[in-house]
C-alpha cells in the first residue's frame, strides 16, 4: 500500500489552525484609555492640580507614564513643587530628569480629561497583575491618590474605576 504525500486537509482546517492565533493576537487590546476628572472646586483661591499617572507591578519599579505640571514656568521652577506629589515621587518621580519627553504636560482645567497609553508606555511588557496609580496635589489645598488594579492582557472593553472625594473626580479605565 502506498501512502499518499499530500497533505489531507478537512474544510481547511489547518488554515484555521494557523490563523487563529494571528487573528487572537490582533484582537487583543493594545491601549488603555484613561478619563482623569477634575472638579471644579469653590475655594477662595484655586490653583490646578499637579498630577502624575504611574503603572506597579510587584517585584518591578514604577513606570511613569504622565506627569501634569507648571513646566513652562522660568528657570524650570515648575519641577520644584513636584515632590508635593508625594506618592510619586518616592516611588519615581526624584530619579527622573524634567522635562520628561512624552510624559510632561500642563497643568489641566477642571472637568474630564482623556489621556490614552500604549503597551509599550504602560511597561505592561509581561502578563500579570498592575495597578494604575493617579496621584493629585494642589497649591493650598489638598492631595488625593487613586489606585485601578488591572491584568495584562486585558480583555477588550475591560476596565475599572475610581471616585476621588476632594483633589480628584471620577476616573475610569478600559482597554480596546
Amino acid at each position: 500500500m502506498q501512502r499518499n504525500p499530500r497533505p489531507f486537509l478537512i474544510g481547511g482546517s489547518l488554515g484555521a489552525v494557523l490563523t487563529a492565533p494571528a487573528m487572537a493576537a490582533a484582537a487583543a487590546p493594545t491601549t488603555m484609555d484613561v478619563t482623569v476628572t477634575i472638579p471644579q472646586l469653590k475655594v477662595a483661591e484655586y490653583h490646578r492640580p499637579y498630577v502624575a499617572i504611574w503603572v506597579e507591578k510587584a517585584g518591578a519599579p514604577a513606570k511613569t507614564v504622565a506627569v501634569w505640571y507648571d513646566h513652562d514656568m522660568k528657570e524650570n521652577e515648575g519641577t520644584k513643587w513636584l515632590r508635593e506629589v508625594r506618592q510619586w515621587w518616592r516611588a519615581s518621580g526624584r530619579s527622573m530628569k524634567f522635562p520628561a519627553s512624552g510624559i510632561t504636560g500642563a497643568t489641566r482645567a477642571p472637568g474630564a480629561q482623556k489621556i490614552s497609553f500604549s503597551r509599550a508606555q504602560l511597561g505592561a511588557t509581561a502578563p500579570g497583575e498592575y495597578t494604575l496609580v493617579i496621584e493629585a496635589s494642589r497649591e493650598v489645598g489638598g492631595r488625593e491618590l487613586l489606585r485601578i488594579p488591572f491584568t495584562w492582557p486585558a480583555k477588550a472593553g475591560a476596565g475599572g474605576r475610581a471616585a476621588g472625594k476632594t483633589e480628584l473626580g471620577a476616573v475610569t479605565v478600559a482597554f480596546r
